[in-house]
């Protein structure tokens, strides 16, 4: 009988460490994406760092960025995959500083293509991915629908979208590219409440007591969660933003 008392404090235990994992998840996300826009912020306004980012071009008059921030971003995207292939292994230490490293690279890649909008569009468009993210999240924190079946879809768009973006890098369509952000939008809204729900699955299953592997999948889904919320706010940018 003795078993009997502690099943309700297990499950008060399991409950609370699922809330930590998630505000952790949302913590480190929004202080990578903190990060992201501060980098993104001195890149643009110091001169050490724009003189790294940007070049003068005499014949148009205008600045053109350098090879630095594609550079950056190549880096960055290594990065996640290989957090992605060795966190399980990593350190918390080293993979909460590679996830911040991450953030800034990403920053400062960012920073020539926030240069190419209007300020005022900028503040718009990332107003309009909070609200976007925060709805889909939430619902994807909240609902008992099992949105597994969403990832196979979803990730299928995303391979579609990436290759039709390499296509029309050489065609340079209008048409393909508004069509593009779109469904990018779509496919970005699908997988935060699908990222959502397998975070809150994750946290559920971590082993009670072990704080490396909580830290480890709390960097994870950070890292998750920011890779969402970026694509939708690029997304949207290329449908909101105003260009100078």
């Amino acid at each position: 009988m003795s078993q009997y008392p502690s099943m309700p404090q297990a499950g008060a235990a399991r409950a609370e460490m699922v809330n930590v994992f998630m505000r952790g998840v949302y913590g480190w996300m929004s202080a990578g994406l903190g990060l992201t826009a501060l980098v993104a912020f001195a890149t643009l306004t110091v001169p050490a760092l724009n003189s790294l980012a940007f070049v003068y071009n005499p014949e148009t008059g205008m600045l053109a960025p350098t090879m630095l921030p594609m550079i950056a971003l190549f880096a960055a995207f290594g990065m996640v995959f290989f957090m992605s292939f060795k966190i399980s292994t990593m350190n918390p230490s080293t993979a909460t500083g590679l996830f911040l490293a991450f953030s800034a690279l990403n920053g400062f890649s960012l920073a020539p293509i926030l240069w190419a909008y209007t300020t005022s569009s900028v503040v718009t468009t990332f107003i309009t991915t909070a609200g976007m993210f925060g709805a889909m999240s939430l619902y994807g924190l909240l609902t008992k629908k099992d949105l597994t079946g969403w990832g196979s879809l979803l990730f299928m768009g995303l391979i579609g979208i990436i290759i039709a973006m390499v296509v029309n890098m050489f065609l340079q369509s209008p048409g393909m590219s508004f069509a593009i952000s779109v469904l990018g939008v779509i496919i970005f809204v699908g997988l935060t409440a699908y990222d959502t729900q397998k975070l809150k699955t994750m946290g559920e299953n971590l082993p009670l007591g072990d704080t490396a592997a909580i830290r480890r999948g709390t960097i994870l889904g950070a890292l998750t969660l920011y890779l969402d919320f970026y694509n939708l706010f690029l997304m949207l940018l290329r449908l909101m933003g105003d260009r100078r």
